[in-house]
């Protein structure tokens, strides 16, 4: 006879697997688009994504991170995006060293196509991601341990919240070169983290409590680092006023569409 702890778990991963489902389906979607609506709706996605990084980093993962901090940690929390920052621009910068064809003889490194662009952006979404995703599900199980009727409402604002990002994240990848398959394959492993993360919970959710700060905060420099270093340089290939209309109206969409939605307790 399944006990009420059996049964909890149940509900823990079968939330976490919807999620990840639904977010594959949206994104599936959006795949199975045609090339020429896929190239006319990038820029707006790219937009779109920028401001739910940015708005989810500051709005959500920094705050909170700071409600979870010790006393006497704030500072070191500052320093975890910063590091975080720095070890995302060395990553970067190690992908362009591996797409790096050549160097002059004034040893500069001749890339690729545009490495300004958003060629590095799909693997960086990635990482970032999938460390989204895998804390996620750390804190559905923090909140369903607590109160299953608190997990069912956090569960719903999380797949909320990731549907509109993965669908994002796929035209990023698919602008950085990514193939359909590729970017499709990807996303599902990045989407499982969340599973991942909910059963590392339930089975050391003491070991994890006491790093969840930095976690919290590690995540947040992916994402500011992704947006600003990426994503908005991007942006500025567009320079009309219509072009720079539009990314505003979707960037400010992404604002509002975080904000609106509602929050899962963390």
């Amino acid at each position: 006879m399944p006990t009420p702890e059996s049964n909890l778990l149940v509900w823990i991963v079968g939330f976490t697997l919807l999620g990840a489902v639904l977010s594959m389906a949206a994104g599936a979607v959006y795949l199975l688009l045609s090339e020429q609506w896929r190239q006319k709706t990038v820029a707006h996605l790219i937009s779109l994504a920028t401001g739910t990084l940015l708005t989810v980093a500051f709005l959500d993962l920094l705050p909170e991170a700071i409600a979870h901090a010790k006393f006497g940690q704030r500072s070191e929390i500052f320093a975890t995006v910063l590091g975080g920052i720095l070890l995302f621009f060395l990553l970067e910068k190690a992908l362009i060293w591996r797409h790096a064809h050549g160097v002059d003889s004034h040893g500069h490194v001749h890339a690729h196509g545009h490495h300004h662009g958003l060629r590095n952006a799909g693997p960086l979404v990635m990482i970032g991601d999938t460390f989204h995703n895998f804390l996620d599900g750390i804190l559905l199980t923090a909140t369903f341990v607590a109160d299953p009727g608190l997990g069912v409402v956090t569960a719903v604002a999380i797949i909320a919240h990731e549907i509109p990002q993965e669908v994002g994240d796929f035209a990023i990848m698919l602008a950085s070169g990514f193939s359909r398959l590729k970017t499709f394959l990807l996303n599902a492993v990045s989407s499982l983290a969340m599973v991942a993360g909910a059963l590392l919970a339930w089975w050391r959710v003491d070991l994890l409590h006491d790093h969840l700060s930095f976690i919290l905060a590690f995540t947040a420099s992916s994402f500011l680092y992704i947006a600003i270093a990426d994503l908005i340089p991007s942006l500025h290939r567009g320079v009309t006023v219509r072009e720079t209309a539009a990314q505003l109206f979707w960037i400010g969409l992404g604002v509002l569409m975080v904000v609106s939605l509602p929050h899962a307790p963390h």
